[in-house]
């Protein structure tokens, strides 16, 4: 087993409460990568977001085609890298500045949540930092399987002597303490993939996230966190989940099926290219079907010879074909939440993000299958965002923007690197040119 396989993702350091500075994000999907650089200056919480420390103004953002990747995974290094490139350049250009470290979102690599309990004697009678810090890293090393890289490890709740709920340990006394934890890994393959076609570009990773925990920082009120809600992030080529409750983190889960299946099903049933698909599914994507659709007919182009005549289809062949892909997707989705601390919390709201989110009656068929309210999220309390990024398809590259206010929750496993950078967005990291160099 590789050194790699066992430890922590890199992690950024927390941002200062009365300390502003530049951050810049990727967020590199299936079909599309949005990069985002903007300004965190310190501001008083509003009433929804009460956790929020800094506010985020938007300097320079672009959203590109996707290329070299598939299912949340770099399958193309040197397409990916091309991709990142122009993305970042087209950012660094409206924003007028150079971007040396970015925040990174992680979709791909089987995303999975476990919840682990690690308990300990303590020594002293008190609790100290270094104790907290030691169970955490048991438990977080406990729950991390060969192959596996760990994204977050998010205690949840502690316990001092069977006493559970004790929110912060530290200087109590105890015999025993333990500590439980939500624990977030992926394939370490995907992860070091990922983070070397942003390396290639010379540009550091400063942190990695999972996608549905950063659109949950995004698009979900204070008020959502603490009574139980479920993010559902639906990209194009995977849907992700993220179950809050009690105001945190509690469970991540994901699999590869998402818009993009969509699009190649509309392909396949339509005799059409994959562009048309896209295009249709865009203009006309919806699970709902009524009574005047299957008389309102229009023309596709047949892919293939060009002096093939179009076929004439109706709009409910259309919405048919959409509509079996998302009863399969929300099913899994039921599937994964029945195996969730969720599943315990009656009234949780289901949120839906990402681009795929976006088609018409999606919310109407959620809360038909889940059980459950469903809404769109959006990215929330942020001043200065352009119309076309407010929609759900931003809600992870607009969460990374806020990941730096809530890195302090996470434990860090630290890092026994003897040279220190200091980057351009504020934050220290050990060279993660090391991680990387762990696993190859």
């Amino acid at each position: 087993m590789t050194g790699l396989d066992r430890t922590q993702t890199p992690k950024t350091r927390p941002m200062p409460h009365k300390r502003g500075g530049l951050v810049a994000c990727l967020d590199i999907g299936t079909s599309k990568i949005a990069c985002m650089i903007a300004r965190l200056k310190p501001s008083a919480p509003s009433e929804a977001l009460r956790d929020r420390t800094h506010a985020v103004e938007l300097i320079g953002y672009s959203q590109i085609q996707s290329r070299g990747m598939k299912a949340g995974a770099v399958v193309d290094l040197g397409e990916c890298e091309q991709a990142v490139r122009q993305a970042v350049g087209l950012a660094e250009k409206m924003a007028k500045v150079r971007v040396d470290s970015v925040l990174l979102s992680v979709s791909g690599g089987r995303l999975s949540g476990q919840l682990v309990e690690a308990a300990a004697d303590i020594r002293g009678g008190a609790v100290t930092p270094a104790d907290v810090s030691r169970v955490t890293s048991t438990g977080m090393r406990h729950a991390t399987g060969e192959g596996r890289t760990v994204l977050h490890a998010l205690p949840v709740g502690y316990t001092l002597d069977g006493v559970k709920g004790i929110r912060d340990p530290r200087g109590m006394v105890a015999h025993q303490f333990g500590v439980d934890m939500n624990v977030v890994t992926c394939d370490a393959t995907v992860a070091r993939n990922l983070m070397l076609a942003v390396e290639r570009c010379h540009i550091n990773v400063e942190a990695m996230a999972a996608s549905p925990y950063v659109a949950g920082l995004s698009v979900l009120t204070d008020d959502e966190a603490d009574l139980g809600a479920a993010v559902v992030e639906m990209g194009a080529g995977t849907t992700t989940i993220a179950v809050y409750a009690g105001g945190r983190f509690v469970h991540a889960a994901g699999f590869a099926v998402g818009g993009q299946h969509i699009t190649m099903d509309l392909a396949r049933g339509l005799s059409a290219t994959i562009a048309d698909a896209e295009r249709i599914k865009t203009l006309y994507g919806t699970v709902i079907t009524g009574g005047s659709d299957s008389r309102e007919l229009m023309s596709v182009p047949t892919a293939g010879d060009e002096q093939d005549l179009p076929q004439i289809v109706s709009r409910a062949t259309i919405a048919n074909i959409v509509k079996h892909r998302a009863e399969e997707v929300f099913e899994m989705v039921r599937d994964k939440l029945k195996d969730s601390p969720f599943a315990s919390e009656p009234n949780g709201r289901v949120v839906l993000s990402g681009g795929a989110s976006q088609l018409t009656g999606l919310v109407e068929l959620g809360t038909q299958i889940l059980g459950r309210p469903v809404r769109v999220g959006r990215p929330l309390g942020f001043g200065r965002l352009p119309n076309e990024a407010k929609n759900a398809a931003f809600a992870v590259p607009a969460g990374l923007l806020v990941y730096p206010q809530y890195v302090h929750q996470e434990h860090v496993e630290p890092r026994h690197t003897r040279q220190q950078v200091r980057t351009g967005t504020g934050g220290y990291f050990g060279k993660v040119g090391r991680w990387l160099r762990e696993g190859f």
